[in-house]
């Protein structure tokens, strides 16, 4: 049988499975999968969608890229209808969902959140800068010219006003968009902006060729350290809650959404002088924040019971206007015009753009 024929036969079983998938409403709940940071959001709407009668929805936290693996699957009851993200869906991404089937998808964007680095109220209050954060928990840093295995130990080896206490840092694992948020805003932002020495005379020196910049800078300033100090705490935030509490040296690495739930025990960190708040993440003078989105499969709207319900609760005014319940968990909430034009393209089923 050829490799031809087995790809048809493929993709023509894939399409008799969408059609007879969507020809039949399934009453099973609907799944989501998906951002430890957006599912306390979407739990929020579940709850409030059972309250108003709708089937609880089943809300798993498996970290963004987990959820795209797992959303980007196929078409069909035994695939979850839509995924958290807490970045943008990548190109390669869209490559699997198109790969198998998974055409037709909707972006949300939910609105802002910071990342915060925040450690326990009885810890040290701490003021560090981008370039700080670099230093402490990359893997190779910039040392008398040359880019080495990160030496640092305690913060204040990397600068005298820092606190004299070892750095332990938990934070998310790879799969996670809080991990590939933090390394962007923080990581490419001080290497790309040659906020270092070292970094500023890389960018003049390859300054002909940004495309060979920007791949050495990705290469060379991606690498969470491994030998100790940044220690991966999975996608349960709780742990690092619980973590932080037994050592208030140790700081930890989240979503503002989960600062907020926990103020009474934690701390933030101020990045360059501001601290996360409402206010400074919606302004922009809250140097490390990035926005939060959902991915819907349209073709599972009317297959799966309540699901049109469930994205209009979701997008609701009640849900994500400026005095909306997802506000008061923390979410920076989107401004009128784009929550107007982010309410429209969710309950048209607006799809991306193939491009």
């Amino acid at each position: 049988m050829s490799t031809r024929f087995i790809a048809y036969s493929a993709a023509a079983a894939a399409v008799v499975s969408t059609i007879a998938f969507a020809g039949v409403a399934s009453a099973r709940e609907i799944k989501i999968v998906g951002s430890s940071t957006v599912f306390p959001y979407t739990q929020a709407v579940a709850e409030e969608f059972a309250q108003k009668g709708g089937t609880a929805p089943t809300v798993e936290s498996t970290g963004t890229g987990g959820g795209m693996k797992i959303f980007c699957q196929g078409i069909g009851e035994a695939h979850p209808d839509i995924t958290g993200a807490s970045r943008a869906m990548t190109s390669s991404e869209r490559a699997l969902c198109e790969k198998n089937g998974v055409k037709d998808i909707t972006e949300i964007l939910l609105g802002y959140d910071g990342l915060s680095v925040a450690n326990a109220r009885k810890g040290n209050k701490i003021d560090v800068t981008k370039e700080q954060l670099y230093q402490a928990l990359a893997a190779k840093v910039p040392v008398d010219g040359n880019l080495v295995a990160n030496p640092y130990k305690k913060w204040s080896d990397i600068d005298k006003s820092l606190p004299d206490v070892a750095i332990i840092a938990y934070g998310p694992p790879p799969t996670s968009g809080t991990r590939d948020a933090f390394v962007e805003l923080v990581f490419h932002y001080v290497c790309k902006q040659g906020k270092l020495s070292y970094w500023k005379a890389k960018a003049e020196e390859m300054r002909s060729d940004k495309k060979a910049f920007k791949k050495m800078y990705k290469a060379e300033c991606t690498a969470m350290r491994t030998d100790g100090p940044f220690i991966e705490a999975g996608e349960n935030d709780n742990l690092i809650v619980q973590r932080l509490d037994a050592d208030p040296n140790a700081v930890g690495i989240f979503g503002y959404s989960f600062l907020f739930e926990n103020q009474d025990k934690l701390q933030p960190l101020s990045i360059g002088g501001a601290e996360p708040s409402m206010e400074t993440i919606a302004s922009g003078d809250y140097a490390i924040s990035r926005p939060l989105y959902i991915y819907i499969k349209n073709p599972h709207r009317k297959a799966i019971k309540g699901m049109d319900n469930f994205i209009k609760e979701y997008v609701s005014d009640e849900a994500m206007g400026a005095d909306g319940y997802l506000s008061e968990r923390g979410l920076v909430v989107l401004d009128e015009a784009k929550l107007k034009a982010t309410q429209k393209a969710a309950l048209d089923g607006k799809a991306m753009s193939t491009n």
